[in-house]
């Protein structure tokens, strides 16, 4: 539909996804992260062909705004690509979230991820619990949530054969993203540890604990 970029602004690729969603696609996360804050607060409000926005379904690249079947998708790729130019200089309450989690560092691929990146077990722990990660986006079950901007020392592969049963609470690593498994699942990620943190509540608001733009901070439990 559009393509958008300037100085102070990430580039921006406008596409329709059917008849009633926008995708825009951008930079990296950081830049996905900057545009939702714009929008959120602008869907929220619900002004002029705002109010037409049900959904921002934010991704590592990508950004999908999800209409109503009526909306003029012509207009509203205006006011996005508008209103996304200023998203650089962005600020947002969702920054101010900043959220603790408790980890046993107690996971079966512990040492193998001390192996994989050079450090000691205890390096490993430090780096994961030193740095202050980022809710980029969610995943593959309700709750579960990419973590970005952690230590790039621990930048892991996923694991060759991934298990059938990986138990709800599992810390892992795989790429660049850590994240919290919110229920019993298969799954990849090299296991580090686990906490007993609720990802995922129905009954409360939002049901998600993580939710993007939130900083999340690791602690060590007592072990």
């Amino acid at each position: 539909m559009s393509e958008s970029s300037t100085t102070n602004a990430p580039s921006l690729r406008l596409l329709p996804m059917g008849d009633a969603a926008l995708l825009l696609e951008t930079d990296d996360i950081d830049a996905v992260l900057a545009v939702a804050s714009v929008l959120a607060p602008l869907a929220e409000a619900g002004d002029g062909v705002w109010a037409d926005v049900d959904d921002l379904v934010p991704a590592a690249r990508t950004l999908l705004v999800v209409a109503r079947p009526t909306t003029d998708l012509d207009e509203l790729g205006r006011a996005v690509v508008g209103a996304a130019r200023g998203a650089a200089l962005a600020t947002t309450s969702a920054d101010q979230r900043v959220t603790e989690i408790a980890v046993r560092y107690d996971g079966p691929d512990l040492e193998e991820v001390a192996q994989l990146t050079g450090l000691t077990p205890d390096e490993v722990v430090a780096r994961h619990t030193g740095t202050a990660w980022r809710v980029g986006f969610g995943g593959f079950a309700p709750g579960f949530a990419y973590l970005v901007g952690g230590d790039p020392r621990l930048v892991v592969a996923r694991r060759a054969e991934p298990r059938t049963r990986v138990p709800a609470g599992s810390v892992g690593l795989a790429g660049e993203f850590s994240g919290i498994y919110p229920r019993e699942s298969p799954g990849g990620w090299q296991l580090i540890g686990s906490t007993d943190v609720v990802l995922w509540d129905a009954d409360r608001q939002p049901p998600a604990l993580l939710i993007p733009g939130t900083t999340v901070r690791f602690v060590e439990a007592d072990r």
